[in-house]
């Protein structure tokens, strides 16, 4: 499941409204939103640098919002990726992209236009930026969006501007689709951090059937194992504290295997670079006293062991 931000917006009266829609993971949860016609804003459109951060000022309807992402496994890029691929599908033309230090760090953080603590939090040391145009002139429309994290936490910031006009509308509203997860480059994620989490996996409740949909996440750890045949890998399930721990090791490890059986028989994964185990609900990410925490720790992780 997602939910989609989507922003309607009708450049002149004219003209009918466009749409501009963006996925998020189906845990996302909104934390603050306010919309406001006739404001003025400044939007970063490139880096902090030479003691200034280069703005585009424009006044329309400002919409803002806060999300809370309630999931340890996506990185910032992660968060923004899929973001940035629908905003060029949706013609807008991307104007600054970049992370963290290349953003300018600390310099940036404290002069860019940000959602206030605690709805929205800047890691110092994690956040991406991504800023969008489409149109030109008193019909543009711009969209301003910041990643960061904290350790069991991930943060959205979007903002937008549209032109103000008696139909200008900025709305979310929420859909269901499978999700897609991306990661910059699973081979350096794998391989710097040890492990990865196969993040949008679907099994049926209380199954170990792997939903028939093709996953994303598999397409990319396939393509990792068939290019680097001398890795191997450990397949591990997980699950939350509901009913016995034995049961759920059980379960766990079938849905590892499904996992695995995916990989040789869609994917053409060599069985030999391939393990299978569960841990049951022994390795928590998150408390099991939340619905949001048991769906964090239903998972399965992907894992580098060694080479062959």
């Amino acid at each position: 499941m997602i939910k989609h931000l989507v922003l309607f917006a009708s450049l002149t009266s004219a003209l009918p409204a466009v749409a501009a829609t963006l996925d998020l993971p189906a845990n996302a949860r909104i934390a603050v939103q306010s919309t406001a016609a006739a404001s003025d804003i400044a939007i970063p459109v490139g880096a902090w640098a030479d003691g200034a951060l280069p703005t585009f000022r424009t006044t329309g309807t400002v919409h803002k919002s806060a999300w809370h992402i309630d999931t340890a496994h996506l990185t910032t890029g992660q968060i923004l990726a899929p973001l940035r691929e629908q905003l060029i599908a949706e013609g807008f033309e991307i104007l600054m992209d970049c992370d963290t230090d290349a953003c300018g760090g600390f310099d940036f953080r404290f002069n860019a236009e940000v959602i206030d603590e605690p709805d929205m939090h800047i890691n110092l040391g994690d956040f991406r930026v991504l800023t969008a145009q489409r149109g030109t002139g008193d019909t543009a429309e711009i969209v301003y969006l910041i990643a960061s994290k904290s350790i069991t936490m991930g943060f959205l910031q979007w903002m937008s501007v549209t032109p103000d006009g008696p139909d200008s509308t900025a709305e979310i509203v929420v859909s269901t689709k499978t999700p897609t997860i991306v990661y910059d480059d699973f081979g350096h994620e794998i391989e710097t951090n040890g492990h990865a989490i196969l993040a949008d996996l679907e099994f049926q409740t209380g199954s170990s059937a792997l939903g028939d949909q093709d996953f994303a996440s598999l397409g990319q750890l396939a393509d990792y194992l068939n290019a680097n045949p001398n890795r191997r890998v450990a397949l591990v399930g997980h699950t939350d504290a509901e009913g016995s721990l034995a049961g759920n090791i059980g379960l766990s490890k079938k849905r590892a295997q499904s996992v695995a059986r995916r990989l040789t028989q869609d994917h053409g994964v060599a069985a030999s670079q391939l393990e299978a185990e569960g841990m049951g609900y022994l390795s928590p990410r998150a408390s099991n006293l939340t619905d949001e925490g048991r769906a964090q720790n239903r998972r399965v992780e992907v894992i580098l062991t060694s080479t062959q």
